[in-house]
């Protein structure tokens, strides 16, 4: 039997970035206690696909929420549909790419377009900023309410470039994990923290969740390294965050705030 402290239902909960990976993991992991997820992205979601998929009650929209005045309008428009705002899932983040077709040295620190560097902070920060002033302002006035916000085991550790380096390909021309990538996801886990002390008085926590890589087609000379620098030798199943997320989403966490929840099968005990 499932343990009651667990139990969203009827917990209206938007999750940014609806229509990825973890997105989708985060939406069934919610529905799957109760919940009523509604999915925001730039990308269309079909309505009937989504409440299919997650409860009648579930709503896709779609929503960029780089657009300060696009986050309060869904906000309000969502607070209006279901009556309230009870959890923010900030899980929307670009993830730029090691190598592009310009060449692999796209992702090197000295040649990284500064446009892919604003492009990237506008969604994995200011977005994530947006949301939670808005949500979180109706949150407050509700007296109630929890902000989610997915970072990253690189927001803890600097990513190892050995994982992505190339044979036979000079120094200067090796792939790497962009530098965005790590500044937002650090970024996240600083606005946790000022979140956390902002509406505590109003009722709203605020914590993240720090996953490690998920599995997902790499390729196997990829995974290998990397399983190497975990303790547990391999990456994370897809399903393996759902638990974690609806710790952080319910009254199961309680009196946690504030904190970094770091899931990564011990790759930052090393």
């Amino acid at each position: 039997m499932n343990h009651p402290s667990f139990d969203l239902t009827g917990r209206v909960a938007v999750i940014t970035g609806g229509k990825g990976l973890l997105g989708r993991r985060h939406a069934a992991a919610i529905a799957s206690a109760g919940g009523i997820p509604v999915l925001w992205d730039i990308c269309d979601l079909e309505l009937a696909e989504i409440q299919k998929a997650y409860g009648s009650r579930a709503l896709a929209m779609r929503v960029d929420i780089t657009d300060s005045e696009v986050v309060e309008k869904a906000a309000r428009e969502v607070a209006k549909s279901l009556g309230r705002i009870d959890i923010l899932v900030n899980n929307a983040a670009n993830n730029p790419k090691v190598e592009n077709s310009s060449g692999r040295e796209f992702s090197r620190l000295e040649n990284f377009p500064v446009a892919q560097w604003d492009a990237d902070l506008n969604v994995g920060l200011k977005g994530s900023f947006l949301c939670s002033r808005s949500i979180g302002a109706i949150m407050a006035e509700q007296g109630s309410g929890v902000i989610v916000n997915i970072a990253s085991d690189l927001g803890v550790i600097a990513p190892d470039q050995r994982l992505y380096r190339k044979e036979g390909v000079a120094e200067k021309l090796q792939p790497v994990k962009p530098v965005t990538y790590s500044v937002v996801k650090t970024g996240l886990i600083g606005l946790t923290r000022y979140l956390a002390t902002y509406w505590c008085e109003q009722g709203v926590r605020c914590n993240a969740l720090s996953p490690g890589g998920v599995e997902n087609g790499q390729p196997q000379d990829f995974v290998a390294r990397l399983s190497r620098l975990i303790p547990m030798r391999r990456m994370a199943r897809m399903d393996e965050y759902e638990g974690a997320l609806l710790f952080l989403c319910s009254d199961a966490s309680s009196y946690m705030n504030g904190q970094n929840l770091v899931i990564d099968g011990g790759r930052s005990c090393w």
